[in-house]
């Protein structure tokens, strides 16, 4: 059929197109049109980024190929609903309850939604809920809940029960810090104008488009790679391989502790002389439009030499297994605390003693925006790179050797960017999308498909555990080991983070007055390990607040009533032996405790023979900031007297915008500056200071922190001897500076000592406790939150609708992560349905789904609060664990807790053959080689930054 011309009626109009009608799909037309609120995630289908109404209904327009779109049909997109003076009640509906995150699936929501009540103008929230089930909507960022309730708000406008201006009055008009103001970025999102990394490809002239090429095995000797055929292909104008590479071919991640057998340098932009993974790089072809360079990379061929593939932690530690890196050996890196007497004295004489062993699945992060970045050289001759990261400074340091050039000339900008979750920390697409820009001096771009996606980013990371813990006769808690092991994937990329962990937060909030952990990392050949909400912790907690219901359960105590007894006092120490600086934990504790008897209350009522209850309650941690950490920000005043905040606090979704407003607008509150009159600048490295990486949950309290520092100097500044403030041409004709930057730094905590595990490294920890319930079908094992609570102390509060997001969004992939996620099998796991997505009916609502947060000022920090967001993903999967047990009795030892293995654990309960799992054997006796690291300290450790 080849190209034809096609009338569609688009958003009112009439628009004569002329299509690709055997290749185009309705979504490539319309983003082609510039219309790119209509976005493109999965391409299967799978999430409702990309729906349009057409003729009528809704239409995922990624999958519908334009020839079955008949001529003269109506398509109505998200341009086309409303605009900035006139939003739809959907659209604002999404502003103010905080629908919107990173916003990548609000234009697709806001249309389904619009679809539904323009045939059921008065849905109940349980049809609202059907509906997004039905339709297969997918959001990673903010649970559902606000979603429902924009869509329930809206629909009383709709029916003329409220007015807009109802909705327009919930936004704060002086008052942005501690209150539920919108994110500023949020109109441009549900107006669908927001153009984010693949969006910008569309609308530069001349772009470059480019293809991986990656490997068919996991292992293997790189012996040639055949692009003669691709280099041929239509509209191909290079291809480039590993001997095109200008500099080192090498990322450069530094590990950051000397207990680590390497550098980290191992991993190459392009391969050379290995694969160490499906999801490694061997050419990259570019050509002038997307569809010609996949074509071309579908002709690349290579030859390999294959090599064992360990694709399991176990494997690559065995006595014969190959060194994946040769020169390092697969085990690399290993931490130890040594806290109280030994534990090989001190579990014995306890009491009672239990033992847990669990291996946590590989989790994949699944935004539903794919990876995708853009590069050019810009006027001055500087490699420019707009991407998705977590941390733009430090960006340039991992990619600018490898290809050759010096950090100062790289600009590094973020995207707007739909949704991260951490995957976004590591730096490998910034490196291919630089590459290509300087080999060919035009501009590029590289979105991933999915299936790519989920095979080239990095992952939380699989880890085995033995856990053991005693009690003596009254409860109290005597002695606890942890023998932990990571796999760190193919890279030794954030390796350090998981190794440092379980070190530091083990047993938190527990008193434990004697601990020994090992915490070792190994190579194998599957995803590298990089940053997910609350890395290795959420892991670590696994075992540990599993094995305190089992302690409980042989005390013959209530697993609250346990962890009450044992709950951090005033005056007591962490296993890294200093004072935490808040003692909240039993404040939670005391708030979740009526809530988890109502739902075991519940559950013991309800349980039938086809259906099991169960409630459940787990506890969870991490660190805020770390020893030594430092962020700037500037502040300038405008000739108009606003007022300019720069920074790189990096918006992934979760806040940094509104975050940055709130604390400007509050540190400046003697200017009576109105929050319109303070403008954002965010996350250039050309006119932002470096304040860090958005990770470590530490903006909130860096940033914070940083300005107030600014702001106090531009006030001081402007301040005249009568009280009142200069203008800004005052300032300019007394020779007064209208640009201040703020500062701060942490102080270093001089007792660190990283050959013990000795000391706190950050200046507070997040503290968040889960409550749950789950429904057990006994007939297929299928296992159903149906209700789950969330207790955090924050301190004082900066967004109320950024903390509730992070919360709900945290809880479920918390459940996502106990019963159906994975990333394993690559043909499988290569979209979201088949990686266990939880969608809607997944996750509880309205009163089963709430977040309770208590306020203990934070004294340390400028504004009273803290950061929370990984504590949020810490320990919810855990309460799903101990419902399920609750409810059924048993422990899933190797998850996630699937339906074929809940009902095959079930079975084997019923018929008497039911054990948990044997503890795991890591190559070397956790004992000896304890003694071992202490006997031979690898440094002299005297209170340097810990790199984290």
């Amino acid at each position: 059929m080849g190209m034809n011309r096609i009338v569609l009626t688009i958003n009112g109009a009439e628009r004569s197109l002329i299509c690709d009608m055997e290749k185009d799909t309705l979504a490539d037309v319309l983003r082609n049109l510039g219309l790119t609120g209509t976005k493109v995630g999965c391409g299967k289908g799978q999430c409702g980024a990309c729906n349009v109404i057409l003729n009528g209904k809704l239409t995922r327009s990624c999958t519908l190929n334009i020839k079955r779109v008949p001529e003269y049909s109506r398509v109505e997109t998200i341009e086309g609903i409303g605009t900035a003076n006139n939003l739809h009640p959907l659209q604002l509906a999404w502003i103010v309850y905080g629908g919107v995150q990173c916003g990548f699936c609000s234009p697709g929501f806001i249309l389904s939604a619009k679809a539904l009540l323009e045939t059921n103008p008065s849905p109940t929230r349980e049809e609202v809920r059907d509906w997004f089930q039905k339709n297969r909507n997918a959001c990673r960022c903010t649970g559902y809940k606000p979603l429902v309730d924009g869509v329930m708000a809206a629909a009383e406008v709709m029916r003329g029960e409220k007015t807009m201006d109802d909705l327009y009055n919930m936004i704060p008009e002086d008052q942005v810090f501690d209150t539920r103001y919108p994110k500023p970025t949020a109109l441009g999102k549900v107006l669908g104008t927001t153009d984010y990394g693949d969006d910008i490809s569309l609308k530069v002239p001349d772009m470059l488009h480019l293809a991986p090429v990656m490997p068919t095995i996991s292992h293997g000797l790189l012996k040639s790679v055949d692009t003669a055929a691709a280099e041929k292909a239509e509209g191909v104008v290079k291809v480039i391989t590993a001997k095109d590479v200008p500099g080192t071919n090498r990322i450069v991640f530094p590990i950051g502790t000397s207990w680590a057998d390497g550098e980290g340098s191992e991993r190459p932009i392009i391969c050379d002389e290995k694969v160490f993974r499906r999801g490694d790089v061997i050419a990259l072809v570019v050509a002038d439009t997307r569809r010609h360079a996949r074509d071309a990379a579908k002709l690349v061929t290579a030859e390999y030499e294959q090599l064992p593939e360990y694709l399991d932690a176990l494997d690559a530690v065995a006595e014969d297994a190959l060194e994946i890196h040769p020169g390092m050996p697969n085990e690399f890196l290993r931490k130890a605390r040594f806290h109280g007497e030994d534990t090989r004295q001190t579990l014995p004489k306890s009491a009672h003693q239990v033992e847990l062993s669990v291996r946590n699945q590989t989790q994949p992060h699944m935004p539903i925006e794919p990876d995708t970045a853009n590069a050019y050289i810009d006027g001055d001759g500087r490699l420019t790179i707009m991407f998705k990261t977590h941390a733009l400074y430090m960006q340039k340091g991992f990619i600018a050797s490898g290809l050759g050039i010096d950090p100062e000339n790289i600009r590094l900008i973020l995207n707007p960017s739909g949704g991260s979750f951490g995957y976004a920390f590591s730096p490998g697409t910034i490196a291919l999308v630089g590459l290509a820009s300087l080999l060919t001096g035009s501009p590029c771009t590289l979105t991933f498909s999915y299936e790519e996606h989920q095979a080239f980013t990095g992952k939380r990371p699989p880890t085995y555990q033995n856990v053991r813990i005693g009690c003596d006769e009254k409860g109290k808690i005597t002695a606890a080991e942890l023998d932990i092991l990571y796999d760190n994937g193919c890279y030794s990329e954030a390796a350090n983070s998981g190794a440092l962990v379980p070190t530091k937060y083990f047993m938190t909030p527990y008193t434990t007055p004697s601990a020994r952990v090992l915490s070792r990392t190994t190579f194998s050949n599957t995803p590298f390990n990089t940053a997910y909400r609350c890395p290795a912790a959420a892991n670590m907690y696994t075992g540990q607040e599993q094995a305190m219901d089992m302690l409980a359960e042989k005390m013959g105590m209530d697993p609250m009533d346990f962890r009450l007894l044992n709950v951090w006092q005033e005056g007591d120490t962490a296993i890294y032996g200093e004072k935490p600086t808040v003692y909240v934990a039993e404040g939670i504790f005391k708030e979740m405790k009526p809530i988890y008897e109502k739902l075991k209350k519940h559950a013991a009522e309800n349980t039938t023979e086809e259906k099991k209850y169960g409630a459940g309650v787990a506890f969870g941690s991490f660190n805020i900031s770390n020893s030594g950490d430092h962020a700037e920000i500037a502040l300038e005043l405008n000739p108009d007297g606003t007022v300019t905040h720069y920074s790189t606090w990096e918006d992934m979704g979760q806040g940094a915008d509104v975050g940055c407003l709130a604390y400007t607008h509050e540190a400046l509150k003697p200017l009576g500056l109105k929050p319109e009159q303070i403008h954002i600048v965010m996350s250039d490295t050309d006119t932002c200071p470096d304040t860090g990486r958005a990770a470590a949950s530490r903006c909130n309290l860096m940033t914070g922190q940083a300005t107030d520092d600014g702001a106090k100097k531009m006030l001081d500044a402007m301040r005249k001897e009568d009280g009142t403030y200069r203008t800004y041409d005052e300032m300019v004709a007394e020779g007064l500076p209208t640009r201040f930057v703020g500062a701060f730094t942490q102080p270093v905590n001089e007792k660190l000592n990283e050959n013990d595990g000795f000391g706190k490294f950050p200046p507070d920890q997040s503290y968040a406790g889960f409550v749950c319930e789950v429904e057990v079908d006994v007939a297929t094992g299928k296992t159903k939150v149906i209700a789950m609570h969330c207790v955090s102390d924050v301190g004082k509060v900066t967004n109320w609708l950024s903390l509730e997001g992070q919360a709900f969004g945290g809880m479920m992939h918390s459940i996502g992560y106990a019963l159906s996620e994975n990333y394993y099998d690559f043909k499988k796991h290569n979209n979201l349905i088949g990686s266990g997505f939880p969608f809607i009916k997944d996750i509880p609502d309205g009163e089963n789904f709430t977040l309770t947060n208590l306020e203990t000022v934070r004294d340390y920090a400028a504004f009273g609060g803290t950061g929370i967001s990984e504590g949020y993903q810490s320990a919810g999967h855990v309460a799903v664990l101990n419902a399920l047990y609750a409810a059924v009795g048993v422990r899933i030892g190797m998850l996630p807790a699937t339906p074929d293995k809940v009902k095959a654990a079930m079975e084997a309960k019923a018929n008497g053959t039911y054990k948990e799992q044997e503890p795991f054997f890591f190559g070397k006796d956790f004992h000896e080689y304890l003694d071992y690291i202490k006997a031979h300290p690898r440094i002299e450790y005297k209170g340097a930054v810990v790199h984290h």
